[in-house]
């Protein structure tokens, strides 16, 4: 094992929390190999963090791939191109993605502290420009949220159907009783169901080919997942709704996918998701708790649709106390856990300090494809169906136990190999794509489709 596996650091949390979640063999989690020893500069080990989550991903494909008496092959993760990809995949080639974040999105000082406004959907913008009631400017706000005390207004705008969090320190946290509730979560949470056992095997090259993935996935968690789980030759198929974008993110989150949309409220696109989800071997979505079921999609819905349907779902602030179904983002879950609170501090700065990557949306979405790996491995192991539920704020505590501050060198830039040779030919223009970050045996990650504008096929298999 590398050297940064130690008794608390977040790697070796990871990787206990996931191996006890999916029930990984010792001989599995023994076929991990870590190279490299570059950290991003942040408080906290979000380098540690990524590779752990990434490894934990490639111990389940290896323990699947063990199955019937096939070899477990070691699981190979590069540091250095594990912290590239959480910054960005992608280099576009004579063309930009566009800027990630609205133009008044970020963080505002309050009457006693600080607040942060999530606005990239529109109907989140509109909300919180309703509760402050000023136009769209950031100075214009910066002055009507200095008015206002921070807990106060987060409760204005969440009620008003936006999303906004006030900055709390790692203490408030703590004692918060959404902090507790979180802390007494399993890191994936398991149920199983009894079903038919699987006829589907796993092929040594494109260890899920032949599986079905419907992703209902969103920025960025969900998609992280469903994009690892094509990358091992999975069908993934992106349902989105009618009028629904994400432009700065779906060139690098749909690569390997096809991306069609339907219309939930819609009789005719209901008939056509329940034939997908009945045909589906996978799911994975993000919305919050509650909105499925509303939707006459609940858990039970699902399970009556498909019974060895592998389940696996994200939200933002945990599945139990009083947050559970609350509106959030990464950033939001950084400043309400005591993440940019802290940050601020380390840096001696004079406003809140995130890390510098979306740390907790990949680490979540690369267990959350562990999570499915491990429903695969049990349909065929045990003839159950499993469901699972993750959170970004549940991952976030890894971090917080932590306590440490990444040693070694800091992360280096991107370099020219560290991109695959062969251009990517998207819809947006031709790009370059980072190479892999993990191998399995001697096999990186590969895609069979390029990204793709979402919409841009039909709702079908």
């Amino acid at each position: 094992m590398p050297e940064t596996l130690q008794t608390h650091s977040p790697f070796a949390t990871v990787l206990t929390g996931a191996q006890r979640a999916l029930a990984l063999t010792s001989e599995a989690r023994s076929q991990l190999l870590v190279t490299g020893d570059e950290s991003l500069p942040s408080r906290f080990p979000v380098t540690d963090l990524a590779v752990a989550a990434i490894g934990a991903a490639g111990l389940a494909v290896s323990e699947l791939l063990g199955l019937d008496g096939g070899s477990q092959p070691r699981i190979t993760v590069d540091r250095h191109l594990a912290s590239a990809w959480l910054l960005s995949s992608l280099r576009p080639l004579g063309w930009k993605l566009p800027e990630p974040w609205d133009p008044i999105a970020g963080d505002y000082k309050t009457v006693d502290g600080w607040i942060r406004l999530h606005t990239n959907a529109p109907h989140h913008r509109a909300a919180a420009l309703t509760v402050l009631g000023c136009p769209g400017e950031q100075a214009v706000i910066a002055a009507a949220v200095a008015k206002r005390g921070a807990n106060e207004l987060e409760s204005a705008i969440l009620r008003a159907g936006g999303c906004a969090a006030a900055m709390r320190s790692l203490a408030d946290w703590r004692d918060h009783e959404q902090g507790r509730a979180v802390r007494a979560e399993s890191l994936i949470a398991l149920e199983h169901f009894s079903t038919d056992a699987s006829r589907w095997r796993p092929q040594p090259v494109r260890p899920l080919a032949g599986v079905r993935v419907l992703d209902l996935t969103r920025v960025l968690a969900g998609p992280v997942a469903t994009r690892f789980l094509a990358g091992l030759g999975a069908d993934v198929l992106r349902i989105d709704p009618p009028d629904w974008n994400e432009p700065a993110v779906v060139p690098s989150v749909t690569l390997g996918k096809r991306c069609a949309r339907l219309d939930l409220h819609n009789a005719n696109d209901r008939c056509i998701f329940e034939a997908l989800l009945a045909e589906a071997d996978i799911l994975v979505h993000g919305y919050r708790p509650g909105a499925l079921e509303r939707l006459g999609y609940g858990a039970a819905q699902r399970r009556a649709l498909n019974a060895g349907l592998i389940d696996v779902s994200l939200c933002a602030y945990g599945w139990t106390g009083p947050w559970a179904g609350r509106r959030g983002f990464d950033s939001l879950v950084q400043m309400s856990s005591g993440i940019a609170a802290a940050g601020m501090c380390w840096r001696q700065a004079d406003r809140p300090v995130p890390l510098p990557v979306q740390a907790l949306d990949h680490a979540t979405g690369y267990l959350m494809a562990a999570a499915a790996v491990h429903g695969l491995i049990a349909r065929i192991r045990n003839a159950t169906a499993v469901s699972a539920k993750l959170s970004l704020a549940r991952t976030a505590a890894v971090l917080l136990d932590s306590g440490g501050i990444p040693s070694g060198p800091a992360f280096s830039e991107p370099r020219d190999n560290d991109y695959a040779p062969d251009f990517e030919h998207t819809t947006w223009g031709p790009a370059l794509r980072l190479r892999s970050p993990i191998l399995i045996g001697d096999m990186p990650l590969h895609w069979d489709h390029p990204a793709s504008a979402l919409g841009s096929v039909n709702a079908s298999w």
